[in-house]
């Protein structure tokens, strides 16, 4: 299980993210099925191999590092990021071209696809209704952190 334990004191919210620390647990996590799951025919009964599996160690490789945010907008629908989904964030990796990254521009954190050339760099959505974002020196811009995984609810 992914024991974040998210805190009711809210670490930052802004008008498009709202983020919170990561706190991982040291419990052993969920049961793991090494097995596989059909998503088309059942296959035959199997004998399922149990193991414990947490969702900390899978996501989080810098504890120090990683935080949580949820989504709030439609921007990054194309990449899968979508209203309410949680982000989990490793400010310690480098950004890099067509990296998704937390930055913060012009006073507000926004979540976008960096995409770096000779023209510049640029904050890319993933909508067709949003314009790409060119960063010039006027801006106030911090990369703030690489988007590693999303969490969603599928309920």
């Amino acid at each position: 299980m992914l024991n974040h334990k998210v805190k009711k004191n809210i670490l930052y919210k802004s008008k498009n993210l709202t983020f919170y620390n990561a706190e991982v647990s040291d419990s052993l996590g969920g049961f793991f099925f090494d097995t596989g799951i059909s998503a088309g025919f059942p296959s035959p009964a199997e004998d399922f191999k149990e193991e414990r599996l947490s969702l900390d160690k899978e996501f989080i490789k810098n504890k120090e590092a990683t935080f949580f945010a949820r989504v709030s907008g439609q921007s990054m629908v194309g990449a899968g990021l979508e209203d309410n989904d949680l982000l989990i964030i490793d400010r310690s990796l480098e950004p890099a071209n067509n990296k998704i990254a937390v930055c913060f521009l012009d006073g507000e954190f926004t979540v976008k696809r960096l995409k770096m050339d000779k023209t510049g760099l640029w904050l890319k959505p993933e909508n067709p209704n949003y314009p790409m974002i060119k960063i010039t020196e006027e801006n106030d811009f911090v990369i703030w952190g690489i988007v590693t995984n999303v969490i969603k609810k599928v309920y």
